[in-house]
């Protein structure tokens, strides 16, 4: 899917040709403003969002009492916040009393900023990819994956594992809008007994053109992800499809 050209845009310094570029601003635009509607495009989320600024450390009980809500509206706010990296589940304490202590839930980053020019260092862009080239596409690739793995199992941890194992699908579900939050403007999709997460934006841009290697980005983010969310086969494989080595779209399948 092709979003309407934005005249008004600047291309980015980091970008090539004119209305090349002009679109990856506009997909990248896009991935922003869609990670932001599915995070605050209700006012109840909105609110339980400003109420956790100020009032860091709070349980389901307490924001459900602050609202008049049903304890189960609340955790479905709070999932879709956490899901998109906007609020983070806390460490629990050691508790005194018999039971599970209450999970209490932050704001990620108290000064919530987004950025939607999608700069780039072009010098760091020229240091990676000479990088790889000097690796080899194996070792580049290995490399890669072992990164978006890493990093998806840190993103896991932020989101807070659910009280029992998941599946793959609803794992699936949650990881495309932490991914749209990242910049991948990701949905799922179900297709008999598996699930694929699509990326209509890569936040690489030309690099991943020139360097289809960074592709084992996602699916290693992906596994780590699944692995990190505790899903019920973690002996799961992710297989990667992308535009940049010539697939029909960008699709990570489970």
């Amino acid at each position: 899917m092709t979003p309407e050209t934005n005249r008004d845009v600047v291309p980015t310094k980091g970008d090539v040709g004119g209305d090349q570029s002009v679109g990856n601003v506009d997909d990248e635009f896009s991935a922003a403003i869609t990670a932001l509607s599915s995070a605050f495009g209700d006012p109840t989320r909105r609110a339980i969002y400003l109420y956790l600024r100020s009032h860091p450390s709070s349980t389901v009980t307490e924001i459900a009492t602050e609202f008049s809500l049903h304890p189960n509206v609340v955790r479905h706010h709070l999932e879709r916040l956490v899901a998109g990296s906007h609020v983070m589940v806390e460490k629990p304490t050691k508790s005194t009393t018999a039971g599970r202590p209450a999970k209490r839930y932050s704001v990620a980053d108290a000064e919530l900023s987004v950025e939607l020019g999608g700069r780039r260092d072009d010098l760091l862009v020229a240091l990676l990819e000479r990088s790889l080239e000097l690796l080899g596409p194996e070792k580049a690739e290995a490399m890669a994956a072992e990164v978006g793995e890493d990093y998806g199992r840190r993103l896991a941890a932020q989101m807070g594992p659910g009280d029992t194992e998941r599946s793959v699908r609803s794992a699936m579900g949650a990881i495309a809008e932490t991914l749209t939050a990242h910049g991948f403007a990701a949905r799922a999709e179900n297709t008999g007994d598996e699930t694929s997460i699509v990326a209509e934006s890569c936040p690489f841009g030309e690099a991943a053109a020139h360097h289809p290697v960074l592709c084992a980005v996602d699916r290693g983010m992906v596994g780590g992800l699944l692995a990190g969310l505790g899903v019920e086969d973690s002996a799961t494989t992710v297989q990667l499809r992308s535009r940049a080595r010539g697939d029909a779209d960008c699709r990570a399948t489970a």
